[in-house]
């Protein structure tokens, strides 16, 4: 008896040890990869120090003054603050989005923001796979500096390039359409071509620049694949076509994403500038819409309702269009 229960025992001391030595090897590990992040950190000061800037900016220009998207739901009164203002709930968006103007808003900014993705997209991948069969040389220099310098012209100086080539009395445009034997085209005041104005003038200013990062993944791309293409008797446009998409097809898929995700977030300035009365039927977008309503007609809570509208969507969307690529390939943002 006294040795069955001697040997009934032991096996509980001996798993009581080992319980207790397995709690201490679990708690262990927890407290090193602190030390030895602090280590990391204390050893690694001056990158952080130039992270610090940046971590900085995004902070207090981009995280910060979310505390004031409240009062989209508010009635905000500057003079009572925005702790003291009325709180309205939902009242600004149900009156942006049963107003007569809400669905005209949203086709103008879609229409521009698609016209551009489905035009502006592509071409800096056509120009840049181009530019790397060019062989290196005089020719090849004076086409990317051609095509990039227009990325540095402001966007003031763009507009009033843009009314004063399209003018038609003194534009040099209607100029030539003059010399064909055509009538003048009244580009800026007919709201048919204010997209088409748009987008293109666009298309001219950027493409030149966004070949940068297309021409820098095709950098990466093995002399020995198409050495090995060549001696297998494949064309030129086999070996784009089979080596070099490939190669920028996940750079394409992170700016797709992220154009999709900016798709209702275009900027107003270059619009603000070529707007008129005569072609606000079709340059009348959110943005401008927002700048109207909050800083010229004073409707803080109101254009901040319609602001957070279009970041929302433009999260929505962002969300959207990363989570199809993460399932489609092995790219995505996150």
């Amino acid at each position: 008896m006294n040795t069955s229960t001697a040997t009934s025992r032991e096996p509980e001391i001996e798993s009581t040890h080992t319980n207790k030595k397995n709690k201490k090897i679990v708690r262990s590990p927890k407290k090193l990869p602190k030390k030895k992040t602090n280590k990391k950190i204390l050893q690694n000061w001056q990158l952080y120090i130039f992270i610090l800037p940046a971590f900085l900016y995004f902070l207090i220009f981009h995280y910060i003054p979310m505390y004031g998207v409240q009062i989209a739901f508010k009635n905000f009164v500057p003079t009572l603050g925005i702790w003291g203002s009325e709180w309205v709930g939902l009242e600004h968006f149900t009156r942006f989005f049963e107003s007569y103007y809400f669905w005209d808003l949203i086709k103008n900014t879609l229409g521009i923001s698609v016209y551009e993705l489905a035009v502006g997209f592509p071409l800096p991948i056509i120009l840049a796979l181009a530019l790397n069969e060019a062989k290196d040389g005089l020719y090849k220099r004076t086409v990317q500096t051609v095509t990039y310098a227009p990325h540095f012209i402001s966007v003031v100086v763009m507009a009033g390039m843009i009314i004063a080539f399209l003018s038609p009395a003194t534009g040099i445009i209607n100029h030539a359409i003059q010399l064909v034997g055509f009538e003048p085209i009244a580009f800026m005041s007919d709201p048919d071509w204010f997209k088409t104005v748009y987008v293109m003038s666009g298309v001219w200013q950027s493409t030149g620049w966004g070949t940068i990062i297309y021409l820098a993944a095709l950098a990466g791309v093995d002399p020995q694949h198409h050495e090995a293409a060549i001696v297998d008797g494949a064309s030129r446009f086999q070996r784009i076509w089979h080596i070099n998409i490939p190669a920028i097809v996940p750079t394409m898929v992170i700016l797709l994403i992220m154009n999709v995700g900016n798709i209702m977030a275009m900027g107003f300035e270059k619009i603000l500038l070529l707007q008129n009365p005569l072609n606000l039927e079709s340059s009348n977008v959110i943005a401008t819409f927002v700048y109207q309503a909050g800083l010229l007609d004073a409707q803080y809570s109101f254009a901040a309702a319609v602001g957070l509208f279009n970041a929302v969507i433009n999260a929505i969307l962002l969300i959207t269009v990363n989570q199809i690529a993460k399932k489609t390939s092995e790219t995505s943002l996150w």
